[in-house]
């Protein structure tokens, strides 16, 4: 078992600040790769960035929610790919503490594993002697490809068209890869499709979602952490929330930095500074921003605060988290979307940031964990007083 001194929140964001040149440098090459290339990761690895919400006892941060926010944004100033792959893998180290120690401690064993994972479509589950065979195919698998190990979700069939769920902890040289991660955004993040046949998964790294969902699982060695009291779901979204904010940041810092000496073509503007069109953009661009901070910021505190003072999470509460995280991305986005425009034609070329930072929270806003639309009708619904229309809470 390891044991690292745990940093603060200030020192952690530091660290993220001081990686966002050597990251801003690096862009155009982690999006040719399509997943990070390994100094990044070693730069990554060394900062301490994977092992935000790895468990203390095995040598993690164990963050709160809020650290996590800020240390994320942080790090998609400098680079969305690097952010959102960092992101998923703090995810999953996560939800391994919800093994039981022996699978932590095996996890774990190895200083700087990386754990990736998939929440979407299950695969399916065969109970065999001592375990599970699993097969499946789960597309979107941020860093698959740089991880150890890897986190699924596969169903045991039963009577009746009813069937259990389970999380399956494999390891990663246990599947095989499709590379099919040709995307417009987030081209770095390395999101391939891992396919699994017949692979066998020991009982104790199969959890029942069930007993997941509850709050009750490996993790309970620990009972009165309230790092293990996040629900899954939100834990799992949040963790990324930190990305279209810092992208929002990214795309104001790049407009100012091109804006000295830029005219308005076609109009006798000889600098585009003193146009007034100029500073209704620059300043709504601002308002949304500061939004999309108070959205996101607010939240993750709420859930800090929440699995401080009271695990027991009304489904409110839960629509209500969802809404502060897709109202942050929502608004970041048109910040993004008006600075872009702003931008003007030369900015279309693929040396000049802001185009990449364009693509890139158009991804994240398609997310489907991240779409405003769909938890702004969950949020409103509830507040109609009907019953929510999905699980994912």
């Amino acid at each position: 078992m390891q044991h690292i001194e745990i940093a603060s929140r200030a020192d952690l964001v530091e660290r993220a600040t001081k990686l966002v040149p050597l990251l801003q440098e690096n862009a155009l090459r982690i999006e040719a790769d399509r997943r990070l290339p390994s100094d990044i990761i070693d730069a990554l690895t060394t900062a301490g960035m994977p092992q935000l919400r790895a468990p203390a006892r095995h040598g993690g941060h164990e963050v709160d929610i809020r650290t996590m926010v800020d240390v994320i944004a942080e790090l998609a100033r400098g680079d969305a790919s690097t952010a959102w792959t960092v992101s998923v893998w703090c995810t999953f180290a996560w939800i391994v503490g919800f093994f039981p120690e022996e699978v932590q401690a095996e996890v774990f064993g190895s200083p700087g594993a990386r754990v990736s994972g998939v929440l979407g479509k299950p695969g399916t589950a065969v109970p065999t002697d001592g375990g599970y065979l699993i097969s499946g195919r789960w597309a979107f698998n941020t860093g698959a490809t740089q991880s150890d190990w890897n986190v699924v979700i596969a169903r045991h069939p039963l009577p009746e068209g009813k069937h259990r769920s389970f999380l399956m902890l494999a390891k990663s040289s246990d599947f095989t890869t499709i590379d099919d991660w040709h995307s417009s955004g987030l081209c770095g993040s390395g999101s391939v499709t891992s396919v699994a046949k017949d692979v066998f998964i020991p009982e104790a790294r199969a959890l029942p979602m069930p007993t997941v969902l509850k709050g009750q699982s490996g993790a309970q060695c620990d009972p009165d952490n309230p790092f293990y009291r996040t629900p899954l779901f939100l834990g799992v979204i949040v963790s990324v929330a930190g990305v279209p904010l810092g992208l929002a940041r990214a795309a104001r810092e790049a407009f100012h930095d091109r804006l000295p000496g830029r005219a308005i073509t076609y109009t006798d503007y000889a600098s585009q500074s003193a146009a007034p069109i100029t500073h209704m953009q620059v300043g709504t661009a601002a308002m949304l921003l500061d939004e999309a901070e108070f959205h996101i910021t607010s939240t993750a505190d709420f859930l800090d605060e929440k699995s401080v003072s009271n695990p027991v999470w009304t489904l409110s509460e839960r629509a209500r988290v969802r809404f502060g995280i897709s109202a942050s991305c929502l608004r970041a986005k048109e910040a993004v979307d008006i600075l872009t425009i702003a931008s003007g034609a030369s900015s279309v070329y693929r040396n000049v940031p802001i185009q990449r930072i364009d693509r890139d929270i158009r991804v994240v806003h398609q997310h489907a964990s991240l779409h405003p639309n769909t938890a702004i009708e969950l949020h409103g619904r509830m507040l109609c007083g009907l019953e929510p229309n999905t699980n994912n809470l």
